[in-house]
């Protein structure tokens, strides 16, 4: 380290007799008891050049910045008003040396010479730890670009001196670990960009370009865009750094072909002046261009030729603040001619050739960063102040004063200038100052529409009314995809959230734009809404109660059917040694009618609100005691053709039949069989309520949801019995008209076919809460098909032919029969 601080000390020794400039330096030097370091871009170095040896750039042969030089007067006038203060300061005199610092890479000469003392840099070591090194100047302004404050800060930094820029924007300049001497009098990049992001929302304006001078002040811009528009509906569809090889023609036809209407320039004025004049030479119109506090303010640029046909021009500024005496302060130094007089030593880049500039030029130029120069000069002095204990018109002139020590009253400065607070956050960023937001306007003059205020309540303001709009008065869009109409959701198209394609949303769901408007959010069970809905509605519940029209006249059916049952169950007993009676199954008969009545008893829970019980009790009692009414007919069908046809031919069988009463034991089988399969059934996957919701969007049909795997035991016993009975019944169509029940169960499993298949199709076609009612009346129809086709013409037989009921009568049937076969 020492051996590097040695070779910079003698580098700079030598740089400073080789570089001796022709122009002399009387405004760029001023004696006093304490000099502050000044840093100007007088001149700027707008194109890259290269080099075989080591040297240092001459300023003055380079281009000449108007807005500089302003500020570079301000320095000089702010220092003179100080030191005709009587309470600033008083009996103490400030000085400056100030270089024209025109480039990042090539101007360490000046940078060596104020971090000097007695033209010497001291490296460190014991004596720099006593403190007895003492710098040549107490603080530095400037310089201007985040670029040139990287380049330079580290070598004030090792000392704490204290650098106040009025220029340097960038955000990495708040991190104190890195720069604990640095503190400035502008915003920082991140609440200029935050203003602009402001902006683009207050105007809707979500599709925008963001082109930024590729240096560190617009590198650091354009991420802190990039970052700041994550969680908003803004999109970056165009991004792009310029420097001095960039082809503006391609740039804008990108910016054309992606439909932007919104470009952000981030960068100084010279990069802005680049940009403008590419746009109004390349014809580029109707578009809403947002300047940083760069160029914002910007003189030159509104009143060039064709300005008007590329659009509307908004900006960010600090508010400009007319500082008074200046004016007057720039035509008495001009007037007073000291580029040409002065005699006094020059050293390099403290050069001006500027003897000929009119000194209204001078006042006229980009206010931007004046008031910051003024501020921070005032800042510096008032740290002074407070260092050297001043105060009843005198400061003590026994202290002893180093940078660090005016850097700790610097951190705690807080007084009003010309109506502006002066106060430092913890990072050494300027507190309260607001931000300003201009438009230019037909006079070719930055007007104020807004402000920003960090700090308040009340923070951003824009009046609309004040900006020309050239879309003829109404505000520009700038959008990759327009709105989606209400009931539409949006369908990503491509890689920016901005740009999408829109979807009406489909029945049973809906669109909520402020939660996710992108995704068709499904009603809940309970709800519907039709296409393109923005809410869902409760749905109606329907399902059939006992006070239904429908459901009365069935139970009435029902209640029918169970007297009448009861009825021939008294008929048959009373009769029950008769030949009709015995012939249509003798006890069996009062089996086939209890198992009917029980079998209505799934009728009655076929309404009313669906339970897991009621779900239950509509299918088990009906497939149970069914299942035992078709196991009868079914023995039935088979003792009549056994009787007639299988007797004589399979004797044994019959004898076997007869013995161990077969019939009995089937019907038993039968009934256990169902019995067991119900139980595993209902056991593994029992009807329960369930709410249709898919035929009817907006209505809730209450039902029972049966597990067909798990019943499909049970209805195949039951398809298996009635197949059998069918059979049986078909074999014995041709016996005695009186022994002829085969005909009569046979035409009874037709209309149970018949019904069954009705219901099934309707079932299908239809899922309204009229299908309780209709399986109701299947069920009922089902039992009425036996008592109605079997039973009742017995009943018939007994009541009003009563001749038929003798065993004579059944006797000569039989006998005719016999003799039919054997003829």
């Amino acid at each position: 380290m020492k051996r590097c601080l040695a070779f910079l000390c003698i580098l700079g020794t030598v740089l400073h007799a080789l570089t001796q400039c022709t122009v002399p330096a009387s405004e760029f030097q001023l004696d006093g008891d304490f000099l502050i370091g000044g840093l100007f871009n007088i001149h700027h170095v707008s194109t890259s050049f290269y080099h075989n040896r080591p040297e240092a750039v001459d300023c003055s042969s380079q281009p000449f910045i108007m807005s500089g030089y302003q500020r570079f007067q301000l320095m000089r006038f702010a220092v003179e008003q100080i030191n005709n203060s009587t309470n600033l300061l008083p009996n103490v005199s400030l000085g400056y040396e100030i270089f024209d610092y025109c480039t990042d890479t090539h101007n360490f000469p000046g940078i060596l010479k104020l971090m000097s003392a007695d033209g010497l840099i001291h490296p460190w070591g014991e004596q720099y730890k006593q403190q007895t090194h003492k710098s040549k100047v107490i603080a530095v302004v400037g310089p201007f670009s985040s670029t040139r404050v990287l380049t330079v800060a580290p070598l004030f930094m090792m000392d704490l001196i204290p650098m106040v820029s009025y220029g340097s924007a960038g955000s990495i300049f708040s991190k104190k670990v890195k720069f604990p001497s640095f503190l400035r009098t502008i915003y920082s990049n991140k609440n200029t960009i935050e203003v602009i992001v402001k902006i683009l929302q207050y105007f809707n304006w979500r599709w925008v370009a963001f082109l930024n001078s590729d240096n560190d002040y617009g590198n650091d811009g354009q991420e802190l865009f990039i970052n700041m528009i994550k969680d908003t509906e803004i999109c970056l569809g165009y991004t792009k750094s310029l420097n001095n090889n960039v082809n503006y023609s391609e740039i804008f036809k990108q910016i054309k072909a992606q439909k932007i209407g919104v470009i952000i320039v981030f960068g100084a004025e010279w990069t802005a002046e680049a940009v403008i004049k590419s746009a109004i030479q390349l014809n580029i119109t109707n578009k809403v261009w947002i300047g940083g506090i760069g160029w914002s303010l910007n003189k030159k640029l509104p009143k060039e030729r064709g300005i008007k046909n590329i659009g509307t021009v908004l900006g960010v500024s600090q508010p400009v603040v007319t500082i008074p005496g200046f004016s007057d302060f720039v035509h008495s130094a001009k007037s007073q001619n000291h580029c040409e007089n002065s005699q006094k030593q020059k050293f390099c880049n403290q050069v001006c050739n500027c003897s000929s500039l009119s000194p209204d030029d001078v006042t006229a130029a980009d206010p931007s960063f004046s008031f910051p120069v003024y501020s921070a000069i005032y800042a510096i002095a008032y740290a002074l102040h407070n260092t050297l204990q001043c105060g009843a018109g005198r400061c003590d002139d026994n202290i002893t004063v180093y940078p660090h020590m005016v850097l700790e009253e610097l951190k705690k400065s807080n007084f009003t200038l010309l109506n502006m607070r002066i106060e430092f956050d913890e990072n050494g960023d300027p507190k309260y100052n607001p931000y300003s937001i201009v438009f230019w306007n037909d006079s070719g003059d930055a007007e104020e529409v807004g402000f920003y205020k960090l700090h308040q309540a009340v923070h951003f303001f824009i009046n609309n009314s004040k900006i020309q709009w050239h879309m003829k008065g109404e505000v520009p869009t700038s959008l990759c995809s327009p709105e989606c109409p209400i009931g539409y959701a949006k369908k990503h198209n491509g890689v920016h959230k901005c740009c999408f394609d829109c979807k009406i949303c489909p029945n049973g769901t809906y669109i909520n734009s402020t939660e996710d408007p992108y995704k068709c959010i499904p009603c809940k069970d309970t709800e519907w809404s039709a296409v393109g809905s923005t809410s869902c509605s409760l749905r109606v519940v329907e399902y059939i109660p006992f006070t239904d029209s429908g459901a009365i006249l069935i139970m009435v059916g029902t209640w029918a059917l169970v007297g009448l049952t009861l009825a021939m169950s008294v008929l048959f007993a009373i009769n029950y040694n008769t030949p009709v009676v015995r012939s249509a199954g003798g006890p069996m008969c009062f089996l086939i009618l209890g198992c009917l009545s029980l079998c209505s008893l799934s009728v009655f829970f076929y309404f009313g609100t669906p339970t897991i019980t009621f779900c239950i009790l509509r299918f088990l009692p009906f497939i149970l005691f069914y299942t035992v009414c078709l196991a009868c007919f079914v023995v039935r069908s088979f003792q009549i053709v056994c009787i007639f046809k299988i007797a004589s031919k399979f004797p044994k069988l019959h004898s076997w039949w007869m013995k161990y009463h077969g019939q009995w034991l089937l019907i038993t089988v039968a009934f256990v069989i169902q019995a067991l399969l119900l139980v595993i059934s209902y056991s593994c996957a029992p009807p329960k309520p369930y709410n249709e919701t898919v035929w009817y969007p907006d209505k809730i049909i209450l039902g029972c949801d049966i597990n067909l795997y798990a019943a499909s035991s049970s209805v195949v016993l039951l398809t298996a019995l009635s197949s059998l009975c069918f059979i049986f019944s078909y074999m014995g169509k041709d016996l005695p008209k009186n022994y002829n029940e085969a005909k009569a169960i046979t035409f009874c499993l037709l209309l149970l076919i018949l019904t069954w298949i009705i219901f099934a199709t309707v079932h299908v076609l239809y899922r309204g809460k009229y299908i309780p009612t209709l399986n109701a009346l299947a069920v009922l129809s089902s039992l009425y098909s036996f008592l109605l086709w079997y039973f009742l013409p017995k009943c018939y037989i007994i009541i009003f032919q009563p001749h038929k009921n003798t065993q004579q009568y059944f006797q000569g049937l039989i006998q005719n029969y016999t003799k039919t076969i054997s003829q």
